[in-house]
């Protein structure tokens, strides 16, 4: 059987946030989107460039992108899928909602950090750990996983490995599980308060 990806795109896009919201952002930028607004980001970078708005960085981001840059970063997207990701990757993050700029607060940031606190503690205490596998190409980490359950078995744990396509984290309650790891895209850990990222494990 074979895959074929078609792009999905936001059809008549046009640029409607005003000047004064534009003059929110720094003279400096890392302009970051989601896929479907790939051309909605060209527009805005236009259009920030024409308001003297430097573009130093112009990438596609996914749930689980990491991003290589000390600059602020403007996002184009929707929801907060996306921007979860980036909150820990830079000091300063702006998104766009409903054609207003939005920074991203440090309130907000510091309750995700609680909330990774919160998995990592788990994860600590936990005798049942599961490990999470996707079989999607480019997210399927399955040798990861493996090692890690070796690592946690000398620890006298006992880790368990889950393999699926599709993680449905409404399933987790049907099994006996303390803490579990992540090693798909890191944007799952977003979703539940028990789910820990495994590049997020003390070394």
């Amino acid at each position: 059987m074979k895959l074929l990806y078609i792009e999905s795109k936001q059809k008549n896009l046009t640029i409607k946030t005003s000047k004064a919201e534009l003059k929110k952002l720094p003279k400096k930028l890392f302009l970051a989107y989601s896929i479907q607004y790939k051309d909605l980001a060209i527009l805005y970078r236009k259009e920030l460039e024409k308001n003297k708005i430097k573009v130093e960085n112009f990438q596609q981001v996914l749930g689980c992108s990491k991003v290589n840059t000390k600059l602020p970063i403007l996002l184009i997207g929707t929801g907060r899928f996306h921007a979860q990701n980036l909150y820990l990757q830079t000091p300063i993050l702006y998104v766009l909602e409903n054609n207003k700029i939005i920074r991203i607060s440090q309130t907000e940031i510091d309750k995700l950090k609680a909330k990774k606190r919160t998995a990592l503690i788990k994860y600590l205490k936990a005798d049942n750990i599961g490990i999470l596998v996707t079989t999607k190409p480019g997210q399927e980490n399955l040798n990861k996983a493996i090692k890690l359950k070796q690592k946690l078995e000398k620890n006298n744990k006992k880790p368990y490995i889950f393999i699926s396509n599709n993680i449905d984290i409404s399933q987790f309650e049907n099994f006996s599980i303390d803490s579990w790891i992540n090693t798909a895209c890191s944007g799952l850990a977003m979703d539940n308060p028990d789910i820990l990222n495994i590049d997020d494990l003390p070394k």
